[in-house]
């Protein structure tokens, strides 16, 4: 299908402060979800001095069909990993920072410990630092993402990805309620926490389908959502049904504060970890909002 116009984004990293993510990512043997992920936004976010890390390696044990992270038997964990994400997000000078990962159904708590590691690594040097997780679903193990959450992160995200109809294709080893439930136990470990959810569009999904996820995400007590065209990375991976339109994703983002969301970023290049600082700071001022109303 021929991309349209508004999916035209220059893609270079090219400025001091992308050669000096990219030296400290390369110096730390550290890998990042822009570059894994072939992300749109990589140009921007590089030379911005932000990216989203990327632990417990960069081959994945699942088969989601529109992911252009590596497949296959991961290697070994580096016990190292969390202290040399620390440094980096020091040397870079982050005030908010993405921890996400690979799937890892191979470890015993698919990685819940390292993330947890990370955390308290990156606000031993830092406690200023607000730090985002984006996990996997750890199988459904709910002690597995309270251990995760144990050091106290300031965003739990889980991208529920696309509608519940189509999971058999596109995320055919993952299960929208159990992804759901992660959301649900986040709030049932800390109620404060803010909560946060991604969702791709052009996969064949309906409004209805669309609108119905959205209210299933807010009775979740779910925060935050974004939303964003599927780009098919490459021809092994599901076709694009349908380009979605600018003015689409601005009927989708009153779709979603419709449905009872609090915070809703919509558009064609959106990404989970786009810009996610703003999020967070969006929701905090409803918060305060409503503390001293």
């Amino acid at each position: 299908m021929p991309k349209p116009a508004w999916l035209r984004k220059r893609i270079g990293v090219d400025t001091i402060n992308a050669l000096k993510v990219e030296h400290i990512l390369k110096e730390g043997a550290l890998h990042t979800v822009c570059e894994s992920a072939m992300c749109p936004n990589i140009s921007e976010c590089f030379n911005q001095g932000t990216a989203t890390f990327l632990i417990l390696g960069d081959v994945c044990t699942r088969n989601c069909r529109f992911c252009a992270i590596k497949k296959g038997k991961p290697e070994s964990t580096d016990p190292e990993e969390p202290k040399k994400i620390a440094r980096a997000v020091e040397s870079l000078g982050l005030k908010y920072v993405v921890i996400t990962s690979v799937t890892r159904d191979d470890l015993p708590r698919g990685g819940a410990e390292e993330f947890r590691d990370t955390v308290i690594e990156i606000k031993r040097l830092n406690r200023n630092v607000n730090v985002e997780v984006l996990t996997p679903d750890f199988r459904g193990d709910k002690e597995a993402l309270f251990e995760a959450l144990s050091a106290g992160p300031d965003v739990l995200n889980h991208n529920i990805e696309t509608v519940p109809s189509l999971y058999p294709t596109v995320r055919p080893m993952a299960d929208f309620e159990r992804s759901l439930n992660i959301l649900y136990w986040a709030k049932e470990y800390n109620n404060d926490i803010i909560t946060k959810s991604g969702i791709m569009v052009g996969l064949g999904e309906t409004d209805e389908e669309l609108y119905n996820t959205f209210k299933m995400l807010a009775d979740v007590g779910c925060d935050i959502l974004t939303i964003g065209q599927y780009l098919q990375p490459t021809r092994e991976h599901l076709e694009v049904r349908e380009y979605v339109t600018p003015e689409k994703f601005q009927e989708l983002e009153r779709l979603a504060y419709k449905s009872g969301l609090k915070y809703v970023v919509s558009g064609v290049f959106v990404r989970s970890s786009y810009f996610a600082h703003k999020g967070y700071e969006k929701i905090l001022e409803v918060k305060n909002r409503c503390t001293d109303s």
